[in-house]
């Protein structure tokens, strides 16, 4: 899905860009998705390990 948005555009200025389109694009395709996401749980405390600076509360 997120081709399909990049696809449009060949070549992107900056590094900043791209990642700005890929960004947008899967916020877009959040709002349809509708499956839950398989070992979600297992996935989470993944990220919490990975990134626990970033989501110190």
């Amino acid at each position: 899905m997120v081709r399909k948005f990049t696809k449009a555009k060949a070549i992107f200025p900056t590094d900043d860009s791209i990642r700005k389109v890929v960004f947008l694009s899967v916020k877009e395709i959040a709002k349809k998705w509708t499956m839950p996401v398989r070992n979600w749980a297992m996935a989470y405390s993944q990220i919490m390990i990975f990134f626990a600076d970033r989501f110190a509360a």
